[in-house]
């Protein structure tokens, strides 16, 4: 039995849909309100706060996804992440069940520094902490031998489907509705962005390969970075239109925080764009050469074609 928990969301249902696909047919799907993705899958509402719940949802399980998602909240993040977390850890050391936990990068510091799985962590908000923290929660317990884990880690995404992200909301999903996309802070830095249904494969694989695990691996991303005007203007040529874009000065994001509590809670990410964001998967490369990247045109064509 694979169990993914946290299955509602973009990472979720890809990585639902590789295993499927490519390792085994047992998948448990675990959520407040999880839905099938396959006829095969099986069904467990869990609220994963919850200790009882969550080893309930674990129980039985030879491998345990962690991909669960919360809105940009960082009181929320504060009071639910660190507890489900322990809850994951405690559930799966009880079970003898191998953890692989999707994390994201906003431990590291906003610097144009390249981020390898080496980067210490030194956040510069609430939200960073609370990664940091639960990753380092999960890096103790894999030393001390109490679960068998590893971590993936991955930049912000991009996709199709039920994606969010600032570049799919701000910038895709407005070109798609035929209106002008907003450019965070700067247009001419080069960003790191990850296709959602290539964290789901690579996710799916990491989690089968025993000796990945006892890691941190950064999940594949095209090496070929473009800048937001170069992403834009391979939207142009996949539509054949004209895209203006206006570039969001980090101004627009704390005033608007004022009064628009998700701008606020995003302004602590924003230092990554302001220069470029440079995230090296080049270690999972070496050891997984024949993965298959998806490039920022095929990509860019699926969402918009």
């Amino acid at each position: 039995m694979h169990t993914v928990l946290g299955a509602n969301g973009p990472i979720g249902e890809e990585l639902t849909r590789e295993l499927y696909r490519g390792f085994t047919h047992d998948i448990r799907l675990v959520s407040r309100h999880p839905a099938k993705i396959h006829d095969t899958d099986q069904l467990v509402k869990a609220d994963l706060t919850d200790p009882e719940a969550t080893d309930r949802a674990v129980a039985g399980s030879e491998v345990a996804y962690l991909t669960v998602g919360l809105p940009m909240d960082s009181e929320l993040w504060e009071r639910q992440f660190p507890v489900m977390m322990r809850n994951v850890i405690d559930a799966c050391a009880e079970h003898g069940t191998k953890l692989v936990f999707f994390d994201n990068t906003y431990m590291y510091p906003g610097t144009t520094t390249p981020q390898t799985e080496a980067t210490a962590f030194a956040p510069n908000g609430r939200k960073g902490r609370v990664r940091a923290e639960i990753a380092t929660t999960l890096l103790e317990a894999m030393r001390a031998g109490k679960v068998g884990a590893v971590i993936c880690r991955a930049p912000e995404f991009y996709g199709p489907g039920k994606t969010k992200s600032l570049t799919n909301s701000l910038v895709f999903d407005r070109i798609k509705a035929g209106k002008k996309p907003f450019v965070p802070v700067s247009a001419k830095t080069v960003r790191s962005l990850i296709w959602t249904p290539d964290a789901g494969r690579a996710m799916a694989l990491i989690g089968n390969t025993p000796d990945a695990y006892g890691q941190t691996w950064h999940l594949p991303v095209d090496p070929h970075r473009l800048t937001y005007a170069q992403l834009i203007q391979v939207a142009e040529e996949v539509t054949g239109r004209r895209i203006r874009h206006t570039v969001l000065p980090l101004a627009v994001f704390t005033l608007g925080g004022r009064f628009v509590k998700p701008l606020g809670e995003v302004k602590e990410l924003l230092p990554r764009y302001r220069g470029d964001n440079v995230f090296d998967a080049s270690k999972f490369m070496k050891r997984f050469p024949d993965f298959a990247i998806t490039s920022y045109r095929k990509g860019i064509t699926e969402i918009l074609g």
